[in-house]
């Protein structure tokens, strides 16, 4: 797999380390120590995808993610956090700034670059089932684009995937876990709250038709064709 992966890491060898793996998994990497000059080459060059450390020089990795997000030529951009934070409310806090996924240091290469190879097919699948609709949502993988009645939906890679699966899924019941197995695409020990995080965003996204996505008690969620009897 090839693509130009941007790495923005202040620590000289955790930031040497990840190129030096990168490139010898056929990326093109360019890596910066500030956020500031990392984020103006990002806008300049439009990567494939991002590895950002959140502890940074000039902007911190969350001011780095909002401008992300908010600029329509990067929104969709995917993005690896790297950190040495591992609390999991500053996992939670990278993942509603926009975050596709998560390494906490130390971390291992390997995993590293199989999280950015997988996190790029998703992103940019090359075949895959046709058009996807369940009620007013509507999902096209190959165009990769999501909407919701009239309305596009903006959603990041990793909220578009798991919206994808819902619909690939309809009116069935899905576990947090075989959300991480399937949407992820490997494991997640005891960090279900991920998939919390990420189907409160799609909620929120959806708008007036986020109880197309219900909770089912102690089962996970499930994506239905319309509201609940008893609601508009």
């Amino acid at each position: 797999m090839s693509g130009l992966v941007l790495v923005i890491e202040d620590e000289k060898e955790i930031r040497d380390l990840v190129r030096y793996n990168l490139e010898h998994a056929g990326f093109k990497v360019a890596a910066f120590a500030d956020g500031d000059q990392g984020l103006e080459r990002l806008f300049a060059s439009r990567p494939d995808a991002l590895v950002l450390d959140l502890m940074l020089p000039g902007k911190n990795g969350l001011e780095i993610l909002r401008e992300v997000r908010s600029e329509p030529a990067t929104r969709d951009l995917p993005v690896i956090v790297l950190t040495a934070r591992a609390a999991e409310m500053d996992k939670l806090l990278g993942f509603e700034h926009g975050a596709d996924d998560y390494l906490t240091k130390p971390f291992s290469p390997r995993e590293l670059v199989a999280r950015v190879e997988a996190l790029l097919r998703r992103a940019r699948p090359d075949r895959g089932p046709g058009i996807l609709e369940v009620g007013p949502v509507r999902v096209d993988p190959l165009a990769h684009e999501a909407s919701c009645g009239a309305r596009k939906l903006v959603l990041t890679p990793r909220e578009f995937e798991l919206l994808a699966f819902f619909a690939r899924h309809p009116g069935r019941v899905l576990s947090r876990e075989e959300l991480l197995r399937k949407v992820w695409g490997y494991d997640y020990v005891g960090e279900t709250r991920t998939v919390d995080v990420h189907v409160r965003r799609l909620r929120a996204k959806l708008g007036p038709k986020q109880s197309l996505i219900e909770t089912v008690t102690g089962a996970g969620y499930k994506l239905v064709p319309g509201p609940r009897p008893g609601e508009r």
